[in-house]
């Protein structure tokens, strides 16, 4: 597995305002898109493009043009506040969800849902999980589109702990994680420290 740190200036502006206890969930979100973005088009930065030619109104001009089948999936809940920056990139992308559910207690994750595009072992699969604790939801997530035959797996977060980034090195060796920060450590509820809390209800306000 690759870690990618993505050191972009206004990726950092964006998670400094995440992390800030007094950003209200209207600054919270549209930060949330744009370090969603600058984060994806780093995690899209290898996939497959085709030289194509195209008539400006001065005449011929080469280019290139994505031929990749993107399909990006989000762990929900907190993963679909990153779905639409994703899309805002590659228009043509394909979305599956799965929803995973983590016991407060013991921090193992359940899945309640799981519905993917079909015929995905070609595709390149974007996962987008903003918060990478223990790395359990994002492992069993991973499962889920392995089972369905993925092949080429990326995963963007927009913090990661070294216990969720240990797991998947073990787990998933495989699949490459764009993150531009890796925190302390995880305290005894499981959360990431210093973190951001809850990044779901931070996002919603619940």
């Amino acid at each position: 597995m690759s870690l990618h740190l993505i050191d972009h200036p206004l990726a950092h502006h964006a998670l400094t305002e995440l992390r800030d206890v007094r950003t209200a969930p209207p600054e919270f979100r549209r930060a949330a898109t744009r370090i969603s973005l600058l984060l994806a088009a780093e995690a899209l930065r290898s996939v497959h493009t085709v030289v194509t030619t195209v008539t400006t109104p001065l005449g011929p001009a080469d280019g290139r043009v994505v031929r990749s089948d993107i399909v990006v999936v989000p762990v929900l809940r907190a993963g679909l506040s990153m779905v639409d920056a994703v899309l805002q990139l590659v228009p043509s992308a394909r979305v599956g969800h799965i929803g995973l559910q983590r016991d407060e207690m013991t921090a193992v994750a359940s899945r309640y849902y799981s519905k993917l595009p079909p015929d995905i072992g070609d595709s390149h699969i974007l996962m987008v999980d903003p918060m990478l604790a223990t790395g359990g939801s994002s492992a069993a997530a991973i499962d889920l589109v392995k089972a369905a035959g993925a092949r080429s797996i990326a995963l963007v977060c927009v913090i990661s702990a070294p216990e969720g980034v240990a797991l998947l090195q073990r787990t998933h060796p495989d699949v490459d994680i764009y993150t531009p920060v890796v925190d302390r450590e995880l305290n005894a509820h499981k959360f990431i420290v210093p973190g951001l809390g809850d990044f779901g209800d931070r996002l919603y306000g619940t």
